[in-house]
Formats: C-alpha cells, sequence, structure tokens
C-alpha cells in the first residue's frame, strides 16, 4: 500500500506496532508456504525472486517482504501502536467531517492540521487527511469458550502459538479446525512423529488439489471471481469428485454447502490439500467429530464420544478485532468489518480506507496488490485536490 502511495506522489508513513517488517509472518509455523504461485503472488513493482520457487516458503516470504520495503525505501515506524482512530477537531469543537461532510474535507486540512488523529504509544498523536487500516483478516487469535476448558489439565493452545511438531513428537495431539491451517497442522504432526493426530472437524470443508497436471488451484480461484456465485457452486462438486477421492469412510464427509457460498457467506476458503488426504486415507489422522466442551482430562465431542488427547492446538481462526481502532466511527457492520474496503470510503468518513480484511478465493496476496493500485488512485486524487 505503501509502495503504491509512493508511486502516486503520495508522502506516506508505516505504523508497525512490533520491532520488525513482517512480523506477522515471523509468528506462523515453520512449514507453511504460500498455497498461491509466486507468479501471482508479487506486489506493486517488485516481484518475488524466482529463486523462491513456486509455493513461496515462510521464511522466503519473511524475506520478500524486507528486501520490498528496501526496494521502495517505504518510510516504517516500528514499535509504536494506534490504539484509536479520530476524527480531528477545529477550534470551534467540531470535526472536519461534521463540518464539510464526505466530500469535502480536503479544505478543512488545512485548519486542522489533518482530517484524523491516532493516539499512538509513548504519547504520541500523529494526523493525517488520509489512513489506510491495513491490520489484517487475521490479527487476534480466536479461541472458542467451550465449557470446562479452564480445568482441563492437558495442554491447550491456539494454532497461532504452534511453531513446528518437534515438542509433540511421541504424543496425543489434537487439532480442532480443519481449515487450511489445521489441515496443515496435523500433517505436519504426523509426518514429524506425533503418536496419534486427530483432527476435530465441525462443517466439512471443500478440499481442492494445491495444483492438477501444473494447473494452480489459484488460476481457477480467480476464474470463479468472474462467475455468479450459484454457478460455481453447480459446477465445483464435479469438480471435487474428478480430482479428490471420497472420504466419508473415513469421516470426513463431503461438504454439502456451495463451495463459493461459503467463501461469499463465511470467508471460508477450501483447504489446498498439502498431504492431509493421503494422511487421512492411510489412518495417520483420525476425524472425528466437533469439540462440544471439556470434562476433566477428556474432550467431549459432539457425537457424545470422549477422547483423552495430551494436547489440543485450536486451529479455529481469527478476529479482525477493529471495534477499539474505530468501532465508534460507525464503519463497521453488525460482525465488526468495514462497510466498505478497496478503493471506497465509508459514509461521513473521507480519506479512511481499509485493506486486507476479506478472505479472497483468488488468493491475498493478489488481491492486496490490486487493493493497493486502487486505493492509491483514489489518495492520490484526492491529495491533488486539497
Amino acid at each position: 500500500m505503501a509502495a503504491a502511495l509512493h508511486q502516486r506522489g503520495v508522502r506516506t508513513l508505516v505504523i508497525e506496532r512490533s520491532e520488525t517488517v513482517a512480523s506477522s509472518w515471523r509468528a506462523h509455523y515453520e512449514r507453511l508456504h504460500l498455497h498461491t504461485t509466486r507468479r501471482l503472488s508479487g506486489l506493486p513493482g517488485f516481484e518475488i525472486p524466482r529463486a523462491y520457487g513456486r509455493w513461496v516458503g515462510r521464511d522466503d516470504v519473511i524475506r520478500y517482504l524486507e528486501q520490498y520495503a528496501a526496494h521502495h525505501r517505504i518510510d516504517i515506524a516500528t514499535g509504536i501502536e494506534v490504539s484509536r482512530i479520530d476524527r480531528a477537531e477545529s477550534a470551534d469543537g467540531t470535526s472536519s467531517t461534521d463540518r464539510t461532510g464526505a466530500t469535502g474535507s480536503a479544505r478543512s486540512n488545512r485548519s486542522t492540521g489533518g482530517t484524523w488523529q491516532l493516539p499512538a504509544t509513548g504519547g504520541r498523536l500523529l494526523t493525517a487527511p488520509i489512513v489506510v487500516v491495513a491490520t489484517g483478516h487475521n490479527h487476534t487469535p480466536h479461541l472458542p469458550d467451550r465449557p470446562g476448558r479452564d480445568t482441563y489439565p492437558g495442554e491447550l493452545l491456539h494454532a497461532a502459538h504452534y511453531r513446528n511438531a518437534e515438542p509433540y513428537a511421541g504424543r496425543d495431539v489434537l487439532v480442532v479446525g480443519v481449515g487450511n491451517t489445521g489441515a496443515e497442522i496435523a500433517v505436519d504432526l504426523i509426518e514429524s512423529g506425533a503418536a496419534r493426530v486427530r483432527l476435530a472437524v465441525r462443517t466439512p470443508p471443500h478440499i481442492m488439489r494445491r495444483s492438477t497436471a501444473g494447473w494452480p488451484a489459484q488460476a481457477s480461484g480467480i476464474l470463479c471471481r468472474r462467475l455468479p456465485v450459484a454457478l460455481v457452486d453447480r459446477v465445483a462438486p464435479y469438480v471435487e469428485r474428478l480430482s479428490v477421492p471420497d472420504l466419508s469412510a473415513y469421516g470426513l464427509a463431503r461438504p454439502t454447502t456451495g463451495l463459493y457460498s461459503r467463501v461469499r457467506d463465511d470467508n471460508a476458503i477450501p483447504v489446498q490439500d498439502v498431504g492431509l488426504i493421503d494422511a487421512i486415507r492411510a489412518g495417520r489422522v483420525e476425524a472425528v467429530a466437533a469439540v462440544e466442551g471439556f470434562d476433566g482430562d477428556k474432550v467431549v465431542l459432539t457425537d457424545r464420544s470422549r477422547i483423552g488427547p495430551e494436547i489440543v492446538i485450536a486451529a479455529t481462526g481469527y478476529r479482525r478485532d477493529l471495534e477499539p481502532l474505530v468501532g465508534h466511527l460507525g464503519v463497521l457492520d453488525a460482525h465488526g468489518r468495514p462497510l466498505v474496503h478497496g478503493p471506497h470510503t465509508p459514509p461521513g468518513a473521507p480519506g479512511l480506507y481499509f485493506t486486507g480484511f476479506t478472505n479472497p478465493i483468488s488468493g491475498m496476496f493478489r488481491e492486496l496488490a490490486i487493493d493497493a493500485r486502487r486505493i492509491a488512485r483514489a489518495a492520490g486524487h484526492a491529495s491533488r485536490r486539497a
């Protein structure tokens, strides 16, 4: 985003609460690779080096983002956290948007010192006419509050704190959640010597091969975005049956919900197979019912069975957690999602943009690159009008 704005002549400062670039990637588990191809995942103005391979690994993503920041000479202020975004007030006590409305913020910027105020750590107060919120779709780990959770004597952790399988060698592990993270952690565990791995499934996922005969699933996702949701939902089951075996006999039934409907309604993208299919068919990863709660050292499942894993790893997703930052501005919907994203600004909030708060079937990096160009174009026009 900063690189795209800079190319439009907009002076930009990136505020980063950690001490490093790519901090979220540094916290991911070591096995992680992009599920999108290198060629379709490059950001504006600097492609991912060919030497990083087709499916770029975690460490190379970190290296790429460091190179990207250096290449574009992005001004990054690390170790600073913004706690809230507010409308800047004028001398008469009204906000710039109160006085000018959704389309008139440019002139008022000269008298208010910036449309937006951002209180930050260290007693800082930042001001800017344009603010792009890019804190991410997967911001705060979510651990469901199941009955008895606090009294469970075993080890319980969110997948955000999983790094590698070494601490779990020879142990009995339950992975909760069968999105891409849960599926990949389950495979990582069993391939690295865990004694037993079970995978708790609440809603059967759509599973796709990451690549078929050289054709990446991402390319299909890009095509799907141009088609009606209902059409993709009708065609997807036939494609899945051709490429993915029926795992119903192993406890993982085929999904009954539409593939693209789930992307649209639940932000649930298909699971990219990186070994889960083979692991389940070989009985090395066991699919079990969803977790209902905990009872002493037992995990109670929705089918009333009880199991006794030593460790529970919850791959139960994240929350955007935007409410403390912008919830008071009326720019979020009932689910905490931005009302608009990309080049559009919310009603009554000129100069405020959001990017990275969707979970696109066509690949996050690709969509971030598209968003960046569109937002930069819109923000560049606004800056020139000012």
